[in-house]
């Protein structure tokens, strides 16, 4: 080769690597310009939903695909930190906070870890509060929300808004998300909030209007309403399943979705809103699969009505999944187990297409008397040939309850099996949608790592907020030479009293305000008692 040749071939190749690397620089500049900038975040949790009752849900709906079917992505596993099958509390704590933690615990560490894989406690760190992925969200300036089904003190939006011992805690958990500063709240529940029904008979309805939001109980003032502060209670303890709802007493899931985004889409910093579709576990607990399709397909529409929003919007994730499985739902029974390969779908479809309500909302159907079973039963669910013993099972059934005596005779007309009543171990289906289609939840993955996930989107260390909104009160107080009571005057509301010199701070348990020197003092965050007082270290400040 001549030395002209060489060197016109040498300067080719330099120019094909620069331009090379040129184009490289500009494609990873215009990539990174690209990559969307999450603002908001939302959740939803189809409580108790296992991965056959969606695939019934499918069938039902003649085959069509949900509208999670096109974001799934993984499986999640569910176990909590001393057993394999999980209640909703700590599986929604896991999910809130990413620490796995006790039975019934709600967003509080464990008192001890015996699963594998489930990193120790640190010493001290037992039943110490855990900041959520909505505490942060709201710290960060942030809009927050929760809509449920059930009553919204329950277990799931519980996990998000409150910490406690116990899910049972229904008094300390309302008024500690009364006083959570949340934007927006779409569910039931007046029967925790109202002087009436609370053991310490205050008026939480009251509070909540003093503080600024627009308190509404009808679909109707739903949609009217243009607050940014918005607390929707639609009934005293739960709402309808879907099929039986009245759409002028009682919004849909997916419209309480829908308005729950519209407001706080508001805000120019962002949003976190959970959404838990609450009776799909308890259509299932009660071996109900009327109840269970019914609020599968009420659940797709909302994560529908999410993933729209996200897709217009540019700038928010939605990720989807249950909690754990419920009961045990299978398709297929021991009638058709020789069968089974012959067996059409028609089936098992048939006698479920049949039901026109849940068995909750037929039992507004029987006579005080119940003289007309057979005839209910036949217009309602179609079905004509109780038994004598099914007939006395429906007469002496409880109501509420009606569901866990008819959903065992639809689900044997349907061969629909249950392995039981309670909560099942099984993992549960994954979906997540995000702009980024680089930079989504995938795979086999632990509810832990839901949170971490979402702390990472906002750019948020969930361990560091807790040490700013959960300090051992008693030892942070004293450390700076004030004396700590817990002033049990009133058991239902007990006041922590710290007194330095001439000044008393007094601070409501479950509230996030403060008495310093008679004068009412608000700060971000609420005082906590588990086994100790927590309290954010913008109260410890307070004592100089």
């Amino acid at each position: 080769m001549s030395k002209k040749i060489y060197r016109a071939t040498s300067f080719i190749i330099c120019l094909c690597i620069l331009f090379t690397m040129g184009l490289g620089a500009n494609a990873e500049t215009s990539n990174s310009k690209s990559s969307p900038q999450i603002k908001n975040v939302i959740f939803l949790i189809g409580d108790g939903m296992s991965i056959p009752s969606t695939t019934l849900a499918r069938w039902y709906n003649g085959g069509e695909p949900l509208a999670m079917d096109e974001i799934a992505t993984g499986l999640v596993r569910t176990y909590w930190a001393a057993g394999p099958i999980t209640d909703s509390a700590p599986a929604a704590s896991a999910m809130a906070t990413g620490y796995k933690t006790s039975d019934k615990f709600i967003s509080i560490l464990p008192e001890k870890v015996t699963m594998p894989g489930v990193p120790p406690l640190n010493t001290g760190d037992s039943l110490r509060p855990a900041a959520t992925v909505l505490e942060g969200a709201k710290l960060q300036g942030k809009a927050v929300g929760l809509v449920a089904t059930s009553n919204i003190q329950n277990a799931t939006p519980a996990a998000f808004s409150s910490h406690a011992r116990s899910r049972s805690e229904y008094d300390s958990i309302a008024e500690q998300q009364v006083f959570n500063n949340l934007d927006v709240v779409l569910s039931a529940g007046t029967y925790f909030l109202s002087p009436e029904t609370r053991k310490d008979k205050e008026d939480l309805i009251r509070i909540l209007k003093n503080t600024g939001y627009d308190f509404i109980t009808t679909p109707a003032q739903m949609a009217k309403t243009k607050s940014d502060k918005v607390w929707g209670a639609f009934d005293p303890e739960s709402l309808a399943y879907d099929m039986d709802r009245d759409p002028s007493k009682q919004p849909s899931l997916s419209e309480m979705t829908e308005k729950a985004i519209s407001v706080l889409s508001r805000d120019e910093d962002g949003f976190f809103l959970m959404v838990e579709g609450s009776k799909i576990d308890w259509a299932a607990h009660a071996n109900d699969p009327i109840g269970v399709i019914s609020d599968v397909l009420a659940f797709d529409k909302a994560i529908k009505a999410a993933v729209d929003f996200a897709k217009k919007d540019g700038n928010t994730v939605v990720i989807a999944c249950a909690d754990h499985g419920t009961g045990g739902i299978s398709i297929g029974s021991p009638a058709i187990e020789t069968t089974y390969s012959g067996t059409p779908l028609s089936t098992f479809t048939d006698p479920l297409k049949k039901a026109k309500l849940t068995g909750e909302g037929l039992e507004k159907k029987f006579n005080a008397d119940r003289s007309n079973i057979k005839e209910v039963m036949a217009e309602y669910y179609g079905i004509t040939d109780l038994t004598d013993d099914e007939i006395k099972q429906i007469k002496d059934a409880k109501f509420p309850g009606l569901n866990w005596t008819v959903g065992k005779m639809i689900s044997k007309r349907a061969n629909i099996s249950w392995v039981s009543t309670g909560h099942v171990g099984d993992e549960v289906a994954l979906y997540c949608y995000s702009p980024d289609s680089n930079d989504k939840l995938s795979g086999v993955i632990q509810n832990t790592d839901i949170p971490k996930y979402i702390a990472k989107l906002f750019n948020m260390n969930l361990d560091e907020i807790s040490k700013k909104l959960f300090v051992p009160a008693v030892a942070a107080f004293e450390a700076k030479g004030a004396k700590v009571e817990v002033d049990n005057t009133n058991p239902a509301n007990p006041v922590v009293v710290v007194t330095k010199g001439t000044t008393t701070l007094k601070l409501p348990v479950n509230k996030n305000v403060a008495y310093l020197n008679r004068a009412l003092v608000r700060f971000n965050g609420l005082t906590v008692l588990t086994d100790k007082v927590y309290v954010p270290q913008q109260v410890i400040d307070m004592i100089r």
